[in-house]
C-alpha cells in the first residue's frame, strides 16, 4: 500500500466533511488496520468518527484500493498528535517530537528531540547529540511527545538501573 497516494486520495473526502486528516497508519499482525488520524477546531468526537469512518469506507469499497480483509478505524489525534505537514510540524515548534526515518542506506531510525526550526523541506531538532536537520521526506513517522514524557532524548536505547 502506498501510504502517501492514500493520504492524497482520502484526504479531500475528510475535508469535504470538515475535518482535517492528520496521518493514516497501516498496522499488520493477526488482522491489518487501517487507523485514521482526524482533527477538527472543536475537537473531535465519537460522532464525528463514525461520520469519518462511514464516508471512507464507502469510499474505500467503491475503490476497492486495499487487497484483501482489513479493519477501518477512525481516531481523534491524542497527546501524542501525529505530525506530516509543514503546518503541523510550525504549529509545534518549540515542542519535543519523537520521529521516524528512513537513512542513506535504508535502515530506519528513531530521533527524538525539541523542534528548533521548519524551513521549507527541513525540520531542526536538538537533543543531547546537538543540532540535526532532517528532511521531512525521510520521515516515516513524527510525533509530538506529551509534556512529562522524559524517555531518552537522543532515540538510543538506555539501559534501566538497578536491574
Amino acid at each position: 500500500m502506498d501510504r502517501k497516494a492514500l493520504i492524497e486520495w482520502l484526504e479531500p473526502e475528510v475535508n469535504s466533511l470538515g475535518y482535517e486528516l492528520l496521518d493514516i497508519e497501516w498496522i499488520t499482525g493477526r488482522g491489518s488496520t487501517l487507523r485514521l488520524f482526524i482533527d477538527a477546531e472543536a475537537g473531535i468526537g465519537l460522532d464525528d468518527c463514525a461520520t469519518v469512518s462511514r464516508a471512507v469506507e464507502a469510499l474505500l469499497d467503491v475503490r476497492d484500493v486495499i487487497p484483501g480483509s482489513y479493519q477501518l478505524e477512525v481516531s481523534s489525534p491524542g497527546p501524542e498528535r501525529p505530525l506530516r505537514t509543514h503546518a503541523h510540524f510550525e504549529a509545534v515548534l518549540g515542542e519535543r517530537i519523537r520521529l521516524q526515518l528512513l537513512e542513506e542506506d535504508g535502515a530506519v531510525r528513531k530521533l527524538k528531540g525539541r523542534l528548533v526550526d521548519v524551513e521549507d523541506d527541513a525540520l531542526r531538532i536538538e537533543n543531547d547529540d546537538g543540532q540535526r536537520e532532517v528532511l521531512m521526506d525521510d520521515t516515516l513517522a513524527a510525533r509530538l511527545m506529551p509534556a512529562g514524557d522524559e524517555k531518552a532524548s537522543s532515540g538510543r536505547k538506555r539501559s534501566r538501573k538497578g536491574h
